[in-house]
């Protein structure tokens, strides 16, 4: 069983087996994470960023195809939060149906664009203070709007990332920003915002929340499992 304390942890082992393994993943045919997608989408700044402020928040508690479909249908008719404000709230509501909590969702985008409108010039801020002031966003959908909005070096930890990297000992935290603060103190910068986007495939795909595909994970050397009861 590995030793994983925090100093010893060989990160560029890791992360070189994890690109590798996305590799794989790309060359037969599988999409990377749905809020990439969606960002890879676009080339300004500042629409990437309006881009993937939107769909994450619309992704939350919803499947991938579910979000790259409700985000588009709202981008199209929304690709800037001037835009946004000119639609009735209901329309928003049921252009991004079926997602998860679509109402609730729809309230706080329209309530974000009209934040953006009076204050930033419709702009989205660039700050992590000034994006969680915005309604319905915590530090995960902080994080993602900076790092791949702005290209900044962020760390975004979502379900994905937290379950695995308590599972696999490299670090021992009870919350996602637990683990965000701990990923920070020993994680090179340079993997801080490839790290959301390895571990969500990843986790999808093999270490999942329940049975997880132990048998044929490439990372079976660096995991101590921790509370894995049964695997496949």
């Amino acid at each position: 069983m590995p030793n994983n304390s925090m100093d010893t942890i060989p990160w560029d082992q890791i992360f070189f087996i994890l690109e590798a393994w996305q590799k794989g993943l790309s060359d037969a045919g599988f999409s990377v994470p749905s809020v990439s997608a969606l960002s890879l989408e676009v080339q300004s700044e500042q629409t990437k960023a309006w881009v993937v402020l939107v769909s994450t928040i619309i992704s939350l508690r919803t499947k991938d195809e579910v979000t790259i479909a409700s985000s588009r249908r709202l981008l199209v008719k929304a690709p800037g939060p001037q835009d946004l404000l000119q639609l009735p709230k209901e329309m928003v509501a049921q252009l991004i149906y079926p997602a998860g909590f679509y109402r609730t969702k729809a309230e706080h985008l329209v309530q974000i664009a009209a934040i953006l409108v009076d204050r930033y010039h419709g702009r989205v801020p660039d700050n992590m203070e000034e994006l969680l002031a915005l309604p319905g966003v915590g530090r995960k959908t902080a994080n993602l709007v900076l790092s791949e909005g702005f290209e900044q070096d962020a760390i975004c930890v979502d379900t994905h990332v937290h379950r695995i990297c308590n599972r696999t000992g490299w670090v021992h935290t009870k919350t996602p920003e637990e683990t965000e603060y701990a990923l920070r103190n020993t994680l090179p910068r340079l993997y801080w915002r490839r790290i959301n986007w390895l571990l969500v495939l990843f986790g999808q795909q093999v270490c999942r929340p329940q049975s997880p595909y132990c048998s044929r994970c490439p990372l079976a050397d660096h995991c101590i499992r921790r509370d894995v009861l049964k695997s496949r």
